[in-house]
């Protein structure tokens, strides 16, 4: 039979003696993760083994706390792990648009970018100064005066081969150009004319050879030339390599001991000894027109020669631990920024830039899963890099042809471990749709909702609370208050036996008291400042709540909760806003008359039922079916109606009130109008647990409280869903008054007996139900009906055979 719940059954306290302090301040931190040992036993796991693939997916739902307890614990196993190297990028000399990338141990990176500038900004100096030496000037000079020595030799040769043959030697813009003379003097155009025709032949004949004469020095002259140019190259040269050496040669010492240093050093040496000219100044005056148009940033030219610092450890203490909030293609494997310079964009190897997956490189990388789908093309990227284990930066638009020259820096070996973080359904769908995704993520740390409400979890809920308080600077919290956090932490999962894990709610919630408490000038939260939170925060967003049960108070949604009626029960159901549920009482009829169709769901009819819904009313017809129809047919037409819904119905929980209504119906029997029924029902008559069971009674309890409370009001719920009663003080209030009640049952023929006060009856020997039981006006209705069928289908058959001969 239907068993009435006693107070202790409707709620488990906390008792604050138990607790063992007086306030939060007496309890000590803890650096665990509550509650999680499954999801942590996984993070180890996964962080543990080297193998490829094996990434994390942490599931939970948001602000289960997965993301502050999983960095937490990476930074914990972080801190005992090597530190890794840093990542440079320098200039490629054979091809500027593929930058090399070279690794140096922790800490050197940044050591070595200093010790490059200032070298090269001390040999530039002594160079200079080299070149602007007397020495040099004078070594300079005395190769210059010696070639022109030569060729004022060859000069004065040729004037004099010239002058033999009757020429004169004048220069032009053009060179030498040499015209017939006399007397040292170039003759006029009169002389010329009065020349006879064999003396002007004669004069072109010595004319040619002076002109192969001259071609030949001017040939010997252009030989000296690029001999000086040589022999000053070589001076240029040997003063400058002295000039540098020392300043290499104490680099390369301080970095012989890395592989790439070394051969990058003896780049820049050459380079710099290749292009003495932008350094000394000594370069042609020959100007380009567009020159102005070049970059500025190539106007220095021991740029070239900088070191980009793209991650640095030198500060870093165990493997680095980074969480990008912001996974965009570009924040992920990084970018190479450009500059604006005469409305053209260029860039260098100076302007490639770290992604997070550089500075996590070597450590862990925690990476949001919503916003890195949400991010075009970064889901792809970070798959990529793991499948072929090196980071590759590229500019997107480059896959779509729509990107002009750019650089192609060396991609950096990856070696480090993804955690993604996000929604258990996420970690479902990328299973099914995403195959790349069960190769790359092998290892799931599912967070769950709740954990056991034992003496352990309960002193680390405690330093939870107190680990709050210190990181936020907010009250601490007296002994009655804590025992109050216990408390609606269990509510929260409607069990009796759990806490919820949901840190974030319950977080909000302490804060909230905190400021209560703040507000009345306590120095401590009381138990009065969390429920004043508790309520305030159903109170914000009850407002639908509050509407709806106006309008059942004015009879605008008619709920009955006196007297008794056939065919018609209380159901309850849960309106969920995602910030709030609460439950909501609805009139449930039931209508029965001859026919064939069965049990007929009006909602589902009307396209208002959900799949769930459907299934619980088919299963009342296997119900019937089973226990009456055994020796005749089921010949009725039932029609069950969720009255004055308008927005839909999903969920079973309302089977058991629907079976109740039908056998009121088929039994004439009125069921109590004080009582609401929830739970849901099996083929067998057994009585299934539901959800929401709080919010469902309290619900309920409201509507009585409006209408009036009579002491025989209550709420008919499930037996196995005792253990989830956590309900709130008003409503325990009314239960020790005796003013409303919480009834179990295990079967229908338990709830329909108290409902009707009828005795249900069981099947006798002979296969009948005691007379005046529910059962047996079932069954006697139902074989009245079979028979009334059977003698109208009879009729239809033969219509002629009811008349009366005359």
């Amino acid at each position: 039979m239907a068993q009435e719940l006693t107070l202790q059954e409707v709620y488990r306290i906390c008792d604050p003696a138990t607790l063992g302090c007086r306030s939060s301040a007496e309890v000590g931190t803890r650096d665990i993760i509550i509650g999680q040992d499954r999801a942590v036993s996984a993070l180890r796991f996964g962080l543990d083994i080297k193998n490829k693939g094996f990434n994390i997916y942490v599931s939970g739902v948001p602000g289960s706390g997965r993301t502050t307890a999983t960095e937490r614990y990476l930074h914990e196993f972080a801190s005992k792990k090597p530190v890794p190297d840093d990542w440079i990028y320098v200039n490629n000399f054979k091809d500027r648009l593929q930058p090399n990338a070279i690794c140096l141990p922790a800490g050197r990176a940044r050591k070595f970018r200093k010790d490059m500038e200032a070298m090269v900004k001390s040999a530039i100096q002594d160079l200079k100064a080299m070149f602007e030496s007397e020495e040099y000037t004078r070594h300079k000079e005395e190769l210059v005066n010696a070639v022109q020595q030569k060729k004022q030799d060859l000069l004065d040769h040729l004037n004099q081969e010239a002058q033999q043959e009757g020429f004169v030697l004048q220069p032009t813009p053009m060179g030498l150009l040499s015209v017939p003379g006399r007397k040292g003097r170039p003759i006029t155009e009169e002389e010329f004319l009065k020349l006879t025709e064999q003396e002007k032949e004669e004069l072109s004949a010595r004319q040619q050879k002076i002109k192969g004469v001259m071609e030949e020095a001017t040939r010997k002259a252009q030989n000296l030339d690029r001999e000086l140019r040589k022999r000053l190259e070589e001076l240029d040269r040997e003063v400058a390599e002295y000039a540098i050496r020392q300043h290499f040669e104490a680099l390369h010492e301080i970095y012989s001991d890395l592989d790439e240093i070394p051969q990058f050093l003896e780049d820049v040496r050459s380079d710099l000894l290749d292009h003495l000219d932008e350094f000394t100044g000594t370069q042609e005056d020959e100007q380009n027109p567009l020159d102005m148009l070049r970059p500025r940033p190539r106007q220095d030219p021991t740029r070239k020669y900088a070191v980009n610092l793209l991650v640095d450890h030198g500060e870093q203490e165990g493997a680095p631990v980074v969480v990008e909030m912001n996974p965009t293609y570009n924040n992920l494997i990084g970018r190479v920024e450009h500059e604006a310079v005469f409305g053209a964009l260029v860039t260098d190897f100076t302007l490639i830039r770290a992604g997070a997956l550089h500075r996590a490189n070597g450590g862990y990388l925690v990476l949001p899963m919503e916003e890195l789908l949400r991010n075009p093309f970064a889901w792809d990227a970070l798959k990529r890099a793991l499948e072929n284990q090196k980071i590759e930066i590229e500019d997107v638009t480059e896959r779509y042809g729509l990107t002009t020259q750019t650089l192609r820096p060396e991609p950096i070996p990856l070696d480090m471990k993804v955690v993604l973080i996000g929604r258990p359904d996420l970690y479902q769908l990328l299973l099914r749709y995403d195959e790349s995704f069960r190769e790359l993520f092998k290892v799931k740390a599912d967070f769950d909702t709740q954990m056991d409400r034992n003496e352990e979890n309960i002193q680390n809920y405690l330093s939870f609370v107190c680990n709050l308080v210190n990181y936020d600077g907010l009250r601490h919290l007296d002994q009655e208050a804590l025992a109050r956090v216990v408390e609606f932490a269990s509510r929260l999962v409607d069990d009796q036996e759990k806490l919820t894990t949901h840190f974030g709610n319950m977080s909000d919630v302490i804060r909230e008291a905190s400021y209560y408490a703040t507000q009345d000038g306590d120095e401590l939260v009381r138990r009065k400042h969390v429920d004043r939170a508790i309520e305030g925060r159903y109170y914000r967003s009850g407002l639908i709540r509050d509407r709806i049960q106006e309008m059942i108070a004015r009879d605008t949604i008619k709920i009955t909760v006196t007297g008794a009626r056939v065919g018609e029960v209380n159901g309850l159901s849960v309106i969920s806003l995602g910030d709030i549920r609460f439950g909501q009482p609805s009139r449930i009829t039931a209508s029965i008359s001859l026919g064939k169709e069965g049990v007929v769901d009006i909602e589902r009819e009307a396209e208002l039922g959900g799949p769930i819904h459907t299934k619980g009313v088919l299963i009342l017809s296997g119900y019937l079916a089973e226990k009456y129809a055994q020796d005749k047919p089921l010949s009725l037409s039932a029609r069950l109606v969720f009255e004055q819904n308008y927005s839909g119905v999903e969920g079973d929980s309302a089977s058991s009130a629907e079976l109740y209504a039908l056998l009121s119906a088929l039994s004439g029997a009125s069921i109590r109008q004080g009582i609401a029924v929830t739970g849901s029902v099996n083929q067998r008559g057994e009585i299934q647990a539901i959800g929401g069971v709080n919010e469902k009674i309290e619900g309920f309890y409201e509507v009585c409280k409006i209408k009036g409370l009579t002491g025989d009001q209550g709420v008919l719920i499930p037996a196995s869903n005792i253990k989830n009663l956590m309900l709130k003080e008003e409503v325990r209030t009314a239960i020790e008054k005796g003013e409303f009640h919480v009834w179990t049952v295990t079967t229908v023929d338990e709830g329909i007996e108290l409902l009707t006060g009828i005795p249900a009856g069981e099947r006798q020997e002979d296969g009948r139900f005691p007379a005046d039981t529910i059962n047996a006006r079932v069954d006697a209705r139902l074989r009245e009906l079979a028979e009334r069928m059977e003698k109208f289908g009879k009729d239809e058959e033969n219509p002629e055979s009811g008349k009366e001969e005359k």
